[in-house]
């Protein structure tokens, strides 16, 4: 069995989807569709832009679905019948949408405005500076969830897990405060490193609760189509194969934990031993590797590795 998993941000670099949009019609269609749905030259910013337009999140979020699914489309512009040849599909963070569009909950367009608004509501969210996120290496996911439990004793605001991406690397976020005693106690208990990430706001806490409530309003206004291959949900690490749950889970995941660790253990119990990462960077390989050793990688990013794959499935 085969999964398809998508990436969240940290994947993104300046000329991603470039390539893809040169070599394939098929992959141009998909970044020109997002262009006009987002009245943005998105594109444009993604090949030659400046990294730190890239970088604030309301374009990151649109940008790396685009690629991802202009991925999709090369395949599916080969033939290939997606639902037929995978066994499930799963994103980290942001990479839940275009998972959930790969399985025809949502179109394109819908995607991307989607998105934008996701990435604008997060930054509106909690004013820059007030909260922090960091990774913690080194560590079990029982003992950070101990620390950032001892954090929040001492009234320094809000810490919570954000991110548990695999055995030995759990990102904490929430208050600046919190989070940096959060660290100094990590590192007291054995922690090999714990590093602030240079990211503008705290996603995936409890703070980022009015921009739950912005998404809770903009997927109340969208159709959501029945769901063609189940989606793996990043708040429940298991299997979602009813459209009427995908509001529910989107909105819960703004402030809830990504379970990666648990989805990519919850796939391999399922039967997957073939996990593909669609769209930009190799992370997510990475970090199936420390999680479930056994499960055959790969990457579909470059043209010549999306011929690939068409081969591999056709």
């Amino acid at each position: 069995m085969k999964a398809f998993l998508f990436p969240g941000q940290g994947s993104q670099f300046i000329g991603m989807g470039k390539d893809l949009a040169d070599a394939f019609p098929a992959a141009r269609a998909v970044f020109d569709e997002v262009d006009d749905a987002l009245s943005q030259k998105l594109f444009a910013l993604m090949c030659d832009g400046a990294e730190a337009d890239l970088n604030l999140t309301e374009n990151t979020q649109p940008a790396l679905m685009a690629v991802s699914m202009a991925v999709i489309a090369v395949l599916r512009d080969a033939g290939i019948d997606i639902s037929s040849k995978i066994s499930y599909v799963c994103g980290h963070s942001l990479g839940e949408y275009p998972a959930l569009t790969t399985s025809g909950a949502f179109d394109l367009s819908t995607t991307a405005k989607l998105l934008k608004l996701r990435g604008q509501a997060m930054q509106r969210a909690v004013p820059v500076g007030v909260g922090a996120m960091s990774a913690i290496l080194g560590l079990e996911f029982d003992d950070v969830k101990t620390i950032v439990a001892e954090a929040r004793a001492q009234n320094k605001g809000v810490v919570e897990i954000a991110n548990d991406n695999s055995a030995g690397q759990i990102v904490i976020s929430g208050h600046a405060d919190a989070v940096a005693i959060a660290n100094e106690l990590a590192l007291a208990k054995g922690a090999k490193r714990a590093l602030l990430l240079p990211v503008s706001a705290p996603f995936h806490c409890s703070l980022m609760s009015a921009a739950a409530d912005e998404m809770r309003a903009a997927l109340d206004a969208v159709v959501i189509a029945p769901l063609q291959i189940p989606v793996i949900a990043n708040v429940i690490a298991d299997v979602n194969s009813d459209s009427n749950r995908v509001r529910e889970l989107l909105v819960a995941q703004v402030t809830g934990t990504v379970r990666f660790r648990e989805s990519v253990t919850r796939m391999k119990d399922l039967g997957v031993i073939d996990m593909i990462e669609i769209g930009a960077g190799k992370i997510l390989n990475g970090l199936v590797k420390r999680i479930e050793k056994e499960v055959e990688l790969s990457s579909a990013q470059t043209p010549e590795q999306v011929e690939d794959l068409i081969k591999r499935l056709g």
